[in-house]
């Protein structure tokens, strides 16, 4: 008797224990995300032009946090006191962009539900503050103005494009 060894499957890592999704599926998912973030290099440059951005951005870290360094122009708005301040300091007719520290920390995807809640068109600035100033941009404190050097690991030293 002849034995015969069945075939066995690849083995599946675990980046495709679950496959991709459909392209269709994939599109509408990464243009959904789109439409509720937008990264610190985008922020900047649509700052830094000419004219009105379209949007405001919003801080929504405590009083501590906004003094050791925060975008310029930005509004502070503590997400805790969106719902009595947020009428006061936004148009509701403008888009807004809410940041706080970094990617560790939710406070910015707290602020845009609190705003959301109230009806703003909001966005997440990806990064938060902490990209803000390890790609190189200016960013302003109690004590005055600052700006780092862009940290190689984030940011292109040598072009304003990183190309994305």
């Amino acid at each position: 008797m002849v034995m015969t060894s069945q075939p066995t499957a690849p083995a599946v890592n675990s980046v495709l224990r679950v496959p991709p999704a459909s392209p269709a599926v994939a599109a509408a998912y990464f243009g959904a995300s789109l439409a509720f973030h937008a990264d610190v290099s985008d922020v900047a440059s649509a700052l830094a032009a000419d004219g009105d951005p379209g949007f405001v951005v919003v801080d929504s870290r405590s009083t501590a946090s906004w003094d050791q360094g925060h975008i310029p122009g930005a509004v502070h708005l503590p997400t805790a006191l969106i719902p009595e301040q947020a009428a006061r300091l936004l148009d509701p007719a403008v888009p807004v962009v809410t940041y706080c520290w970094g990617p560790g920390c939710n406070g910015a995807t707290r602020a845009a539900l609190a705003l959301a809640q109230l009806g703003y068109q909001v966005k997440e600035m990806l990064g938060g503050f902490e990209y803000w100033a390890r790609e190189g941009f200016a960013y302003e404190t109690w004590e005055g103005g600052g700006r780092r050097a862009a940290d190689p690991l984030t940011a292109p030293v040598d072009d304003a494009d990183c190309g994305c």
